[in-house]
């Protein structure tokens, strides 16, 4: 399976210090002829539809934080600041930008989610999701990859620690390798980014029906424009699950394509690295177990079997180091999931 992994993170202008902390001085307004390219434009409509789903409102696309993950993917990929010990949440000093070591760097006073501020005019925090692949990026790979990770698919659904908070601006930028989505909860305000090589839409203000006056003194009522349109049937909402008084958006209800199918053990050797979660369970609890992961959404989920050992895989790799990256993010959900080769 082609695939990657993702991070969160946030390029820059002036930085002057106080003794209450850092201030970081407001950057310029994005040039107005930024645009983004039509695959970005179509990750972010597929962002806002997953969220649909969900009964969730669609984040206004941001010109400021685009500029903001366009800057970053590019150095990413050309200058390739994610060198041990730093990671994709970091920045070059390559660039008209502070240069940022993630985590090294991060303190109290000194924050990559300051990140937007320094090279826009954007006001608030930027929080920034990262992907990357070894060839370059296949969009469709992109969502599924996100949501397979309960960590990033928080920031899609306002769910876990981002439950409660509303995004009101989102970032998006793709290039080569890397993708990233960059968050924001200040709306932004400068106008949307328009599509490279499409002239920017003018906005035409609704035209109010006209009223005809009657003969006398009475007015008539307003004719309408068009005939009256039916209503929208009303999308039921899915079901919330409930912990301890808290409401937490729901797991995606897919079709349980394994429940009349037979799961198979894979023996085979395929020189791939899987993430394995569960081992040396009987075989019909492991079956049981892989029909789980895939309704919860891991559709790679598979039966292994080496050295007369049933395990349990959730993600597959053909690349080691994407494989040991995905595999700390995983742990942040299965503590006891670990790397093996087959």
């Amino acid at each position: 399976m082609k695939r990657t992994i993702l991070l969160i993170i946030g390029l820059g202008f002036i930085f002057r210090f106080a003794s209450s902390g850092q201030v970081v001085k407001q950057g310029p307004d994005v040039p107005s002829s930024f645009c983004i390219s039509e695959t970005e434009m179509k990750l972010y409509k597929m962002i806002n539809e997953y969220r649909n789903r969900f009964d969730l409102p669609p984040i206004p696309l941001s010109r400021s934080l685009c500029f903001v993950a366009s800057s970053h993917v590019k150095d990413l990929f050309l200058n390739h600041p994610d060198q041990a010990p730093c990671n994709f949440h970091s920045w070059s000093a390559k660039g008209h930008w502070k240069p940022f070591c993630y985590p090294r760097d991060e303190n109290k006073k000194n924050s990559v989610w300051d990140k937007p501020k320094e090279i826009t005019s954007y006001k608030g925090k930027g929080y920034e999701i990262v992907y990357w692949e070894n060839n370059p990026v296949t969009i469709d790979s992109i969502i599924p990859f996100w949501r397979s990770i309960d960590y990033f698919n928080n920031f899609l659904l306002n769910s876990g620690k981002w439950e409660g908070k509303n995004w009101n601006a989102l970032g998006i930028a793709i290039y080569e390798n890397y993708a990233t989505a960059w968050f924001g909860e200040v709306p932004d305000q400068m106008e949307e980014p328009f599509v490279c090589g499409k002239a920017p839409e003018k906005k035409v203000a609704e035209k109010k029906p006209s009223k005809e006056v009657a003969k006398g003194d009475q007015a008539e009522k307003a004719i309408p424009l068009q005939p009256p349109i039916a209503p929208a049937p009303v999308k039921p909402k899915p079901d919330k699950k409930v912990t301890q008084g808290k409401t937490t958006p729901p797991q995606i209800k897919t079709a349980d394509s394994t429940a009349n199918s037979t799961i198979e053990i894979h023996r085979e050797r395929t020189n791939k690295y899987y993430i394995v979660v569960k081992s040396q369970l009987p075989l019909s609890e492991s079956k049981k177990a892989v029909k789980k992961f895939i309704a919860e959404g891991y559709p790679d989920a598979k039966i292994l079997q080496k050295e007369k050992k049933l395990r349990i895989s959730i993600l597959e790799f053909t690349d080691k180091n994407v494989a040991d990256s995905a595999l700390l993010e995983v742990k942040k959900t299965f503590k006891d999931a670990w790397l093996m080769k087959q």
